[in-house]
């Protein structure tokens, strides 16, 4: 089984920063996209930034220029750094992989339980 674990989040004041890290394990065969999405309360879960299969990054655009994805091919981790925060940041980030695992056909998306991002004014 795969499993997803996020760290990082917590309480900064707006302008802040944070980064976010996404740990990957498990029988992971293969990893064809990974990203960060966020969900605030009353919203629906939102792409915030992701790795594509072609190694392209795509933002969204309230975040870009204040965000930064990265990551460690060999480690299995996704990053997320987040400059600049606003209080409209605030929200669950939840790491997001697309895998194939070991002996097994084609890929499926797993979702880490999510870290708590809060931005005060």
């Amino acid at each position: 089984q795969v499993q997803l674990v996020e760290s990082g989040g917590g309480l900064v004041q707006a302008g802040g920063s944070l980064r976010l890290s996404c740990l990957a394990s498990g029988r992971i065969a293969s990893i064809n996209a990974m990203g960060w999405y966020r969900q605030a309360p009353g919203k629906q879960r939102e792409l915030v930034a992701t790795f594509t299969s072609g190694g392209n990054t795509n933002y969204a655009d309230s975040v870009k220029g204040r965000f930064t994805i990265s990551r460690d091919n060999a480690k299995n981790t996704v990053y997320l750094q987040l400059n600049s925060l606003k209080p409209e940041d605030t929200a669950v980030y939840y790491c997001n992989i697309k895998a194939r695992e070991i002996y097994k056909t084609g890929y499926y998306d797993y979702w880490g339980q999510g870290t708590l991002v809060t931005v005060s004014s």
